[in-house]
């Protein structure tokens, strides 16, 4: 931490706010209690994913760290994953062209529900399916809300915590909870990447801008493109290109755009990934929806990348300007944060990224979250719901 304050980040209470955002962070006793615990990941993507597949990655990351803490894990995934937790397996092989469906997911779900009895508690990736059947056991859930709660998936969590007494939720930043505050909330953990990884490059710069994520309008490539033709720069695109409706869009308005120094690379996996990191001038992320997290951003600095994203969503929570990158609204304004980047040092990108997204203090959140709801299960005390203003 002293390394921090030296390299000349912002005061640590703010960078320490990002990190202790779940309760009681720091509190966890090295003796604590060893809890058997069934985690229920979608069985869409392997764990980990090969390529895509934040989720998943994510709950990876969790696994690994709850058994290296010596805790009694048991992984509820497709049969292609590969952990050092149990593996329980409904499907042989992750189910992605069945992505969107409901019965892949509640099998899945079904095969944990099956055995929770065994469990301290059930930490849950599913959605709002799996909260809904957890009402089948007495094992205590915390239900760990990945996508965003805007329209029907937010009013579709309403109705089943408003049928689940014992609902616990985990959101991923302030911004994500605020969207929904009304929800019963247990706590906020942001998401933890890799580190060992995504190495830190040496120097700042680099020849071309790079964007990365779903191949959809929500995720911003054409204004990426229009940014780094602003600017003057090539772009590489890479990211998921497989359903029909990121197939569609990718047809109609992002390929008549290309050539002439942008290009799209193809859905690349973790090493390709921090290649093309390393290579770039910055990563643009001009999201145009509220997203919960982007593990794409602290990927990116992680690697020592600066990112230059809208402020929507998590964006304010995760980017600081002229230290990790820089927030900026309009095409002209993002160009013209292009040509600031190389004021941004690398290695506080990568500070940032260590005290705030590491599994570390990722697991050790959890830990003391899955306490809390155990204890709040033993006493029949459920998570307070509250009230908007």
């Amino acid at each position: 931490m002293e390394h921090v304050l030296e390299s000349g980040l912002p005061p640590v209470g703010k960078l320490v706010s990002a990190r202790e955002r779940s309760r009681g962070y720091g509190a966890r006793s090295s003796a604590a209690e060893h809890l058997r615990i069934a985690v229920l990941a979608p069985p869409w993507f392997p764990v980990p994913p090969a390529r895509y597949g934040g989720t998943e990655a994510v709950v990876n990351l969790l696994v690994e760290g709850l058994v290296a803490e010596g805790h009694d894990v048991t992984l509820f995934a497709t049969g292609d994953s590969s952990t050092s937790a149990s593996l329980v397996s409904y499907f042989g092989t992750s189910q992605p062209d069945a992505l969107g469906t409901t019965q892949p997911d509640m099998l899945q779900a079904l095969s944990c529900i099956a055995e929770a009895d065994r469990f301290d508690v059930v930490s849950d990736h599913t959605g709002a399916l799996g909260l809904s059947l957890s009402n089948l056991t007495s094992t205590p859930f915390l239900n760990t809300v990945h996508g965003a709660l805007a329209g029907e998936a937010g009013a579709l969590y309403r109705q089943v915590c408003a049928l689940t007494p014992g609902a616990a939720l985990v959101s991923l930043t302030e911004s994500h909870r605020s969207t929904a505050s009304d929800l019963p909330w247990a706590a906020t953990i942001p998401n933890a990447i890799a580190l060992d990884d995504h190495p830190c490059r040496a120097h700042s710069g680099g020849k071309y801008l790079f964007w990365l994520g779903r191949m959809s309008v929500d995720k911003g490539p054409v204004t990426a493109i229009q940014v780094a033709r602003a600017a003057g720069m090539p772009l590489l695109l890479a990211g998921k290109l497989r359903a029909a409706d990121e197939q569609r869009y990718f047809e109609e308005e992002v390929r008549p755009l290309l050539g002439g120094g942008i290009a799209y690379v193809g859905e690349i996996d973790l090493h390709e990934r921090v290649r093309l990191m390393h290579g770039a001038h910055a990563l643009i992320n001009p999201i145009a929806w509220d997203e919960p997290f982007g593990l794409v951003m602290v990927e990116a600095m992680a690697c020592g990348v600066p990112v230059i994203a809208t402020p929507r969503g998590s964006v304010p929570e995760l980017v600081m300007d002229g230290q990790n990158g820089w927030i900026a609204e309009t095409v002209d304004e993002m160009a013209a944060a292009v040509q600031r980047c190389r004021e941004i040092d690398p290695s506080e990108c990568r500070a940032i990224a260590e005290l705030c997204y590491s599994p570390e203090r990722m697991v050790g959140d959890y830990i003391d979250a899955f306490d809390d709801v155990i204890e709040r299960a033993r006493s029949s005390s459920p998570f307070a719901q509250r009230t908007t203003a």
